[in-house]
């Protein structure tokens, strides 16, 4: 939805007003004392993240035509989640152990600021909106983004409560109907769709896209449950946990402009298999580890090698699904990209927990409901790896906007 607002009226102004959203909800967090509300001030400054990433890619890939150019920009965009996540370790370990916990939310906020600020005074702003004329399909984006959530919650409820609580199956049967609503909305009535057929059209789009879901279902069930293992099973302290991750922030920063390079050059499936066969064997590695192994053996490969997942799947899709699309469109391809991503991560903690608390003995076993929840991010990155052999996406050499699509902005 925030891609398709922002083709309406405007990338560069709905991106800072997704900053500012960001900063605003930031900030009230760190004056927030209770667990309930600090969730709620976090969702809500979610939002704006959510807003602010196809805005974002748009800019990138609507000023910068198919071609090098773009590899390059989007792929530094991508090297900048590794260097957030990196940080991400950092700062709530440091805020934790020698700070009052909430000055970590008034540094997201003062940091914000600074950035977005930044980012209102030094972004050109456009001189035509993508779609000047067109609406924003805001009853198709309740459907879809309430089903989304939905079914989110309800997962994420089973991994707490159980399957046991009514509450969890209604929640899911909403879910499912806001998503009936949705594609029946879209194919009969939505004058705009949020998500125009056009986008579909690619070859082995939805093969490309589901193996991007599954690997980042993948992939945050791994991040996830190693933070757990340091902090639960080997009593890691915070800064000790961040600094397990540093091996994973350099790879997937390095690796970020290897695969932009790599999609101009190489199939796109090859490009897709590298991403997923990397979450694969660092699943394989963190699920073997022995309880008091050391670093070294297995987890130090495990997050090198898992470098190379999150960042060629996220690079590779972004750039075939902007470069399949039309200008006009690219807010679009941007929502959807940064949707499945964003998605991926947080909908495969609600399976794997669900797994963790049926079999690990009511609590007896922690460590074996870890195992299981890890070997499901295993099941989950061979499927996506038997997916490639769907994708057949030719290597885009263009160099620049087809004659169309500028004049049609013109």
């Amino acid at each position: 939805m925030g891609g398709r607002v922002g083709a309406v009226h405007g990338h560069k102004k709905v991106l800072v007003i997704g900053g500012a959203i960001y900063v605003l909800f930031n900030l009230i967090s760190g004056f927030m004392r209770t667990v309930p509300t600090i969730i709620v001030m976090r969702a809500l400054s979610g939002v704006g993240a959510g807003i602010i990433v196809p805005n974002a890619i748009a800019l990138l890939t609507t000023s910068f035509p198919p071609g090098i150019g773009r590899l390059i920009w989007v792929g530094l965009f991508g090297a900048m989640a590794p260097v957030g996540a990196g940080g991400g370790s950092i700062f709530p370990g440091f805020f934790g152990q020698l700070l009052p916990w909430w000055w970590l939310f008034f540094f997201f906020a003062i940091a914000g600021a600074v950035v977005f600020t930044a980012a209102a005074i030094l972004v050109p702003s456009e001189e035509v909106t993508m779609d000047p004329n067109g609406k924003v399909d805001y009853i198709g984006s309740y459907f879809g983004v309430g089903g989304l959530i939905l079914f989110n919650c309800a997962w994420t409820e089973a991994a707490i409560k159980g399957w046991k609580v009514d509450y969890v199956y209604i929640i899911l049967i909403f879910s499912v109907l806001h998503i009936a609503l949705f594609l029946l909305w879209e194919a009969k009535f939505a004058k705009e769709p949020v998500l125009p057929l056009s986008v579909w059209s690619a070859p082995s789009f939805k093969p490309m896209l589901l193996s991007a879901f599954f690997t980042f279902m993948s992939t945050g069930i791994l991040f996830y449950y190693i933070t757990r293992w340091h902090v639960d099973i080997r009593h890691f302290s915070n800064l000790l946990n961040a600094a397990a991750f540093a091996t994973f922030t350099v790879t997937a920063t390095v690796a970020c402009g290897i695969s932009a390079i790599c999609v101009r050059y190489m199939p796109a499936q090859l490009v897709m298999a590298i991403g997923t066969v990397s979450a694969l064997v660092a699943g394989i590695l963190l699920a073997t580890m022995p309880v008091h192994q050391n670093y070294w053996p297995q987890e130090f490969p495990a997050l090198f090698i898992l470098g190379f997942s999150p960042d060629f799947i996220f690079t590779a899709a972004q750039i075939i699904t902007s470069n399949s699309v039309k200008r006009n469109l690219q807010g679009v391809a941007g929502s959807l990209v940064g949707t499945i991503q964003l998605y991926g991560l947080g909908t495969g903690l609600g399976f794997a927990g669900t797994i963790e608390i049926y079999t690990n003995r009511h609590g007896a076993d922690p460590i074996g409901g870890i195992r299981h929840a890890l070997w499901f991010s295993v099941a989950l990155a061979a499927a996506a790896t038997l997916m490639c052999v769907l994708i057949r996406i030719p290597k885009d050499e263009r160099e620049g906007w087809d004659e169309d699509e500028v004049e049609g902005h013109a």
